[in-house]
């Protein structure tokens, strides 16, 4: 088919659905543990870099596998099976419905939810890393030696279609999870978010096996990574062994292998060597790329989404894929020319260099952002402090004077004071002035908590009641908080929507509850006996905020309410990430294209396998540094940890820059054009010998 085996079709549709698949369950993943498993930040960035460092360590594995004992189809298939299990196993940990006996919308067992999402992402980390080298090398194995053209074509398709995948799961998953479903109560959708990238999982399965017949495959030859291990073992053995100064030095460590390996061989490992020891600071980058999914994605919770539309914080993430499939033809056709003609020699040292500091930069960036984020962040009491806020409810001014001697304050009528904070152990009552009546409340406030104390004047007396807010931080699902406080003389039942917030008994206020859509208007109304029905239209509540509303009257069926802003909804609005993830994708172009271009360029073509294993090996090293500094940082302040990173990799930037001083770039092809010229001679010289010693018996 247009010169393509028919078989490289199956093989592409395969990889877009499979990497739908992966970024449409990695897009989701940090703020499934945080809303639904209720996960800090911290422990949930650890989990979230595990899955990936086990990501990124078993495709030794499945390489290992392939190469010499399964063959590569056999690799991808039974892996592939071992992957839409694993997708599957997590779609049915997310539903909350599983354990939830009392109906309230929470999982009664959420250890059962948590042991199924962990099999599940270890199995799909097996099955993804496993399967990853050997489906774009399946692919290549199915064109004959003359087909050059139409592989490097094929490998141009492939490429396209894990951005395609990578494009549209990003997009899409973000928006199912928003949605929402449940059984018993109506809440972010999980289990679609996670069933939909196992069913395309699971297409890819059946569409490879589909054209499981039209395959051409090769058997197992044997494993080059194994290979250069045993030689390299074997030169470090043998070294050991002959440590004593009557053994005469050898030019390199690696020669000490030559009693057992053949001298092509041992020259091959030296070239990749010298690439490998490059490696050495390269995980440095990858525990700053790879905060896209993590840090990154809880940093956009706290930010306005709106674009005129509605961007869920985890679509964020589609700002990479989006500006590389940009950048790459603009840097390749136009940036690097133009260095060339300004006659500057940009090696590909350089350009890693100069992507690592870029990287470092993006963090400069984020960490900008989340300092004017932190600026609209609530203060919440710290140890032993507590905090008040007073709602004045009646028609008269008041004035509160917080005791012994602490505090004044003057709140007008249907208005509110901010949350005032103060010494636990020091406040110990208030005294309220309302018209011409005085009345001094005792406060039994709890340390490190937030309290609101709604009153109210009558010609009699100043009715308030002091009310503990089930609140300690800003809403962790990106959602507003909405309660609602009662300020008629009798009993209400107050709904909003499908949201019942009880009957509530003068002065009384709700606990808060989240708003299922912030970004619409709801029906607010209440019941009672003396009065069916009364309802208004809500305002557009918007993301992260909480509101107190009181219930104040009822006039011809409408019904009369007065917000009261307990929090700031997310006033730093997301387009400030476009920066931090455009410096961090002009790094990626910098440093990962032109990584893997430089490592291939400067080793032999049959030792790619160990540099593809030694460049995933980074950045699954890459991410155990963020687990480390997630488990152990007692840094507070998330611009500091960004700051921390973008330091240590401005640091290991540096001392890249001076390991790359040294390196001396060479062309593998005339180190081997040499050894088969040398090899040639020797078997000539063999040949020549065995001719003279025929010649030799002949003549006796």
């Amino acid at each position: 088919c247009l010169g393509f085996p028919v078989s490289i079709f199956f093989i592409v549709i395969n990889e877009f659905c499979e990497r739908f698949s992966y970024y449409g369950m990695k897009a989701v993943l940090t703020l499934y543990f945080t809303r639904f498993l209720h996960w800090d930040d911290n422990f949930a960035t650890a989990i979230y870099h595990t899955f990936v460092a086990l990501c990124y360590l078993t495709p030794i594995l499945g390489a290992i596998i392939a190469d010499s004992w399964l063959g590569k189809f056999k690799t991808i298939l039974y892996l592939s099976i071992v992957y839409a299990i694993g997708q599957t196993v997590l779609s049915v940990g997310s539903i909350s419905d599983l354990t939830d006996r009392n109906q309230d919308g929470s999982p009664d067992n959420v250890a059962v939810n948590i042991a199924l999402s962990m099999i599940g992402l270890i199995l799909i980390a097996l099955g993804t890393g496993g399967i990853k080298p050997c489906v774009s090398a399946f692919g290549g194995d199915q064109f004959e030696d003359d087909q050059e053209k139409q592989r490097s074509t094929f490998f141009s398709l492939f490429y396209l279609s894990i951005n395609a995948g990578s494009l549209l799961s990003t997009l899409i998953t973000p928006t199912l999870r928003a949605s929402q479903c449940g059984i018993h109560t109506k809440q972010e959708c999980y289990p679609l978010a996670f069933g939909v990238p196992a069913i395309l999982m699971a297409v890819a399965l059946v569409v490879f096996v589909i054209g499981s017949k039209m395959y051409k495959k090769v058997k197992p030859q044997g494993n080059v990574i194994l290979e250069v291990s045993k030689c390299v073992g074997f030169a470090i053995k043998n070294r050991f062994r002959h440590r004593s100064k009557e053994f005469p030095k050898r030019e390199h460590w690696l020669d000490w292998a030559s009693e057992k390996y053949d001298k092509r061989l041992i020259a091959q490992t030296k070239m990749v060597l010298r690439v490998l020891f490059l490696y050495i600071p390269l995980p440095m980058f990858w525990a700053v790329f790879d905060q896209q999914g993590s840090r990154w994605t809880l940093q956009a919770t706290a930010m306005n989404g709106d674009f005129g539309f509605q961007i869920q914080p985890d679509q964020m993430q589609i700002v990479n894929p989006i500006l590389i499939v940009v950048m790459v033809p603009v840097v390749d056709s136009v940036i690097y020319p133009l260095i060339k003609k300004c006659k500057l020699n940009f090696t590909p040292l350089k350009k890693m260099t100069v992507g690592m500091f870029l990287g470092s930069m993006a963090f400069v960036a984020a960490a900008l952002v989340q300092v004017q984020i932190d600026k609209t962040s609530p203060v919440f009491p710290a140890a032993g402090q507590s905090q008040i806020k007073l709602i004045n409810l009646g028609a008269v001014p008041a004035t509160v004077q917080f005791q012994p001697q602490l505090q004044t304050v003057d709140v007008a009528p249907n208005e509110a004071t901010g949350y005032l904070t103060f010494e636990t152990s020091k406040l110990q009552s208030l005294h309220i002035t309302s018209g011409n009546v005085n009345e001094t409340k005792p406060l039994g406030l709890r340390q490190g908590g937030r309290h609101t104390l709604p009153f109210k004047w009558s010609p009699t007396a100043i009715n308030g009641n002091l009310t503990h807010d089930n609140i300690t931080s800003k809403p962790t699902s990106g959602k507003s908080l909405v309660r609602f406080i009662n300020n008629f003389p009798y009993t209400v039942n107050v709904t909003m929507d499908d949201t019942n917030f009880g009957p509530l008994d003068p002065l009384s206020v709700s606990n808060y509850s989240d708003v299922p859509k912030p970004d619409m208007i709801y029906i607010i109304s209440i019941s009672a006996p003396q009065m069916p029905y009364c309802g208004v239209v809500s305002k557009r509540f918007g993301y992260g905020g909480a509101y107190t509303i009181s219930i104040d009257d009822c006039a011809g069926n409408e019904l009369k309410i007065k917000y009261f802003e307990d929090m700031a909804p997310n006033t730093v609005h997301m387009a400030w990430q476009i920066p931090q993830y455009f410096l961090l994708t002009c790094a990626e172009v910098l440093f990962s294209v032109t990584g893997l271009e430089f490592s291939y360029s400067q080793a032999p073509s049959n030792m790619k396998a160990v540099l593809q294993a030694g460049w995933l090996l980074t950045v699954a090293v890459g991410n155990i540094i963020v687990i480390i500094v997630a488990g152990v940082s007692t840094i507070k302040q998330q611009w500091a940890e960004y700051v921390l990173f973008a330091a240590l990799l401005l640091v290991v930037c540096i001392i890249f820059a001076i390991m790359a001083s040294f390196y001396t770039y060479i062309d593998p092809n005339e180190i081997e054009a040499q050894f088969s010229k040398e090899e040639k001679e020797e078997d000539k010289k063999d040949q020549d010998g065995n001719e003279k010693g025929a010649e030799a018996d002949s003549r006796m």
